[in-house]
């Protein structure tokens, strides 16, 4: 009798451990085929956290591009966090906007003068407060860890394309390179074959996201020939402000009829980028309709309410808990099955 109570305890305790494994595996599988099967799912904008997402209100509430942030992106319910790769002195793939140190962390200088042991000893800085956190630079390789069967991720290689193979080898290894979407400015022919070289090189598993900006990019038959180049599952597009006072009222020639045609018939999404740039017009990347438009003048029917118009179906955004609300509120969000009410975070960060 004992043999068989110690076995059915043990039964019931697999059980528990396989139901806890495949709610995380169905949750991020559904994030998955909401990104592959974009024909499938216009009814559904999902949300891309900038910078792993760290703001909340027009305030960062946690360090950018730190593991902080990303449990707090996981926890209200975003599909993909967006961070930046750089290399250490030593070659190692490291998490970091800025080229320097200086802003965002308790060191100065450059990151490439710096070895991975020593950005170690660099503590992330909550930007706008100076609060120092007790989380170091991250690896890639933590970064991915930290994601891994819970939400997708968008590298921002701030390094060459020839960088992009060593950066999915690391996914690779980790056997999760399905989670993983890359992505490139692409403007041209020689652009368009520089990167297919690297990613040839790189194997496939992974998602690659072709950049199109309307500087260089004037209409949609160019991204007829990038989906035919990649076939992509996302396009990101961007409709730079150049300044102008007035908000765009078409989202420039990149958000146009032909290209929600192209998107349909390639069965790809169209990415929209809302969030700030430092020192750069409200909008800079969303003709004028960005998050200060929705946050800070309290107009989010202008601002992400303007590219749901124009078939966006992914939103790049620094306030994703307040996009996601009104996004759900206005009905462009459809319910996951493992949806429960989104935890809150126990903390913003560990700050001494």
């Amino acid at each position: 009798m004992r043999i068989l109570w110690l076995s059915l305890l043990l039964s019931a305790a697999l059980a528990a451990g396989s139901n806890q494994t495949l709610a995380g595996e169905t949750r991020a599988s559904q994030i998955l085929d909401r990104f592959a099967h974009a024909n499938q799912w216009r009814d559904h904008v999902m949300i891309a956290a900038h910078r792993a997402g760290s703001m909340q209100a027009g305030k960062t509430l946690y360090a950018e591009n730190s593991l902080a942030a990303v449990e707090g992106s996981i926890a209200i319910g975003a599909e993909i966090v967006e961070v930046d790769v750089r290399r250490a002195k030593d070659g190692a793939f490291v998490i970091m906007h800025d080229s320097w140190l200086d802003r965002t962390t308790t060191c100065k200088g450059e990151v490439v003068n710096y070895t991975l042991t020593e950005l170690k000893k660099c503590r992330l800085v909550i930007e706008g407060t100076g609060a120092v956190t007790n989380e170091t630079v991250s690896t890639l390789r933590e970064m991915l860890l930290a994601t891994r069967g819970r939400i997708l991720i968008n590298l921002d290689n701030k390094l060459e394309v020839t960088d992009l193979p060593g950066m999915i080898a690391v996914a690779r290894d980790l056997g999760m390179t399905d989670q993983v979407i890359v992505k490139e400015n692409l403007w041209n022919r020689q652009r368009i074959d520089a990167a297919r070289t690297a990613l040839a090189q790189a194997g496939g598993g992974f998602e690659f996201m072709p950049i199109l900006a309307d500087d260089a990019v004037h209409d949609a038959a160019f991204a007829g020939e990038v989906d035919k180049a990649f076939a992509p599952r996302a396009i990101e597009l961007i409709n730079w402000r150049n300044g102008a006072e007035t908000l765009t009222s078409t989202g420039g020639p990149l958000f146009s009829t032909r290209m929600r045609a192209e998107a349909a018939r390639g069965g790809w999404h169209l990415w929209a980028d809302t969030y700030a740039i430092v020192n750069k017009p409200g909008g800079f990347l969303a003709g004028g309709r960005g998050d200060e438009l929705a946050v800070a003048a309290s107009l989010p029917r202008e601002a992400w309410g303007f590219w749901v118009d124009r078939g966006a179906t992914i939103i790049q955004t620094d306030e994703p808990r307040a996009a996601i609300a009104w996004l759900t509120a206005n009905g462009f969000r459809v319910p996951y099955t493992t949806d429960a009410k989104p935890a809150q975070p126990a903390h913003t960060a560990s700050i001494n």
